[in-house]
This record gives structure tokens, C-alpha cells and sequence, in this order.
């Protein structure tokens, strides 16, 4: 899946675009352009090419409304922020599935996550411009569904993080149900990503990768990225 990397200071005001009922009001062009963001990558296609790979998310109104109703706080349905923690024993008790978010150090983890509580404005997740600001594991609950998790990132300056951590977290945590790992879509795959991409398979995890891109003229990057995903990983 390829997302927009968000930025900048959490605050109480949704963002422009937030709510599904505005980006509906788009012009068909660009309305397309913000649910299905790959689709810009097929003009990069040889004539002929099998376009299916590429399409393989496109929900249709109804999905989309629902994944917003889930990401939409309110009565009897909190979306809120549980506690950190810095070893697993610190850990919130394991009461409900669990997804985390892994990826290197200042890829757009902490900021995926804002942008996923667009409408939820009172849970503060804290987005830092210093890469390995994330030193804590994160826990936020969405309603009575699923519990998200903000791992710390790895890659820069933060190997003892990731290995006591977050690898003791993949290895024990008997409720995570799925990890997104977060790539840059113009800096590509690193060292530190293969790495956990073999974690995770050693460990038997389910995870999709998650590419982060930041301007549409960085497209032929995303596209290379991409590329190099497939080759290297053909049942992603």
C-alpha cells in the first residue's frame, strides 16, 4: 500500500481531507488519486502489462466508510492512547488483537499513526523530526477492536532498542495479529529493512509492507521500490 507521510505538530483540528465525505467532493481525478495513489505508477507500465497486481486495493464506498466509523472516536467507541513501555514487561496486559507498525528510525512511523487518528484529535501522538526519537514501545486503543502499536525504529543509532525490544515483543506477544513494515518509498529497501523482513519471517509474523512516499514527482522512486520489492519478494 503506498500512503502520504504525514508531518508536523499533533493538534486538535483535523487536517484537510480527513474526513471520507470531503475527499468525496473532489474532482473524480483527484479523488482517485487520494484512495488509490498506485494507480499513477501505470503509466511506468510496458503496453500490455497486467495491471491487477497494482489494483489490489480498492475498496468500494461502503469498506471505506466502515474503516472510517473505525477510526472515528466517540461514544461508546474510544480511540485513546494506553501507556509505553520500555521493556515487555512494562506491557499493557495483551486484552485485545494487536497490529504494530516497525520500520527504520524517522521513516513516518509516529506520523502514520496521527494520520490515522485524523478524527480522533484528542489522542496525541507525537511525531519528532530526530531520527530514534521513539525509545518506547506505544500503545493506543482503538474501541473494544484492536490495540495499535507504535514500535521504536531501528536502523540508526537504536540496535539494542530493536533487539530488546521490539524482537522480544514479536517473539512473545501471543495476540499480534499483523505488522505493517513502514519503507520509504524513495529511499527504497535498506540493509536494516531485509533484516526484518527475515525476523519476521523466521518468527512465522504475518506483515505488508507499507510504502511512505512524499511528492508525486518522486513517483519514479516509488516505482524503482517498488520494483525491488517484487523482485525480491514476489508474494508480497
Amino acid at each position: 500500500m503506498l500512503l502520504p507521510r504525514a508531518g508536523g505538530a499533533a493538534g486538535r483540528a483535523p487536517p484537510a481531507l480527513s474526513a471520507l465525505s470531503q475527499v468525496l467532493r473532489l474532482e473524480r481525478s483527484r479523488r482517485a488519486a487520494v484512495v488509490f495513489p498506485l494507480l499513477r505508477l501505470e503509466r511506468y507500465l510496458a503496453p500490455g502489462a497486467d495491471t491487477a497486481r497494482f489494483r489490489l486495493f480498492q475498496p468500494g464506498l461502503a469498506a471505506l466508510q466502515r474503516a472510517e466509523a473505525l477510526f472515528t472516536s466517540g461514544r461508546g467507541h474510544p480511540i485513546e492512547y494506553v501507556s509505553s513501555a520500555v521493556r515487555m514487561e512494562h506491557a499493557p496486559p495483551p486484552a485485545l488483537p494487536e497490529v504494530c507498525f516497525i520500520g527504520r528510525s524517522n521513516v513516518g512511523k509516529s506520523s502514520l499513526i496521527r494520520a490515522l487518528f485524523s478524527l480522533a484529535p484528542e489522542v496525541e501522538v507525537r511525531v519528532s523530526k530526530t531520527p530514534g526519537h521513539t525509545k518506547k514501545m506505544n500503545f493506543f486503543k482503538v474501541g473494544k477492536y484492536f490495540t495499535l502499536v507504535d514500535m521504536p525504529g531501528y536502523g540508526y543509532r537504536a540496535p539494542q532498542d530493536f533487539v530488546e525490544m521490539v524482537e522480544a515483543y514479536l517473539q512473545e506477544r501471543h495476540n499480534l495479529k499483523r505488522t505493517f513494515l513502514l519503507v520509504d518509498g524513495v529511499v527504497g529497501l535498506q540493509k536494516t529493512d531485509h533484516i526484518a523482513v527475515e525476523m519476521l519471517e523466521e518468527f512465522g509474523i504475518p506483515y505488508v509492507h507499507e510504502f511512505l512516499q512524499l511528492q508525486v514527482d518522486e513517483l519514479p522512486d516509488v516505482r524503482r521500490t517498488i520494483h525491488d520489492l517484487y523482485q525480491l519478494y514476489p508474494g508480497s
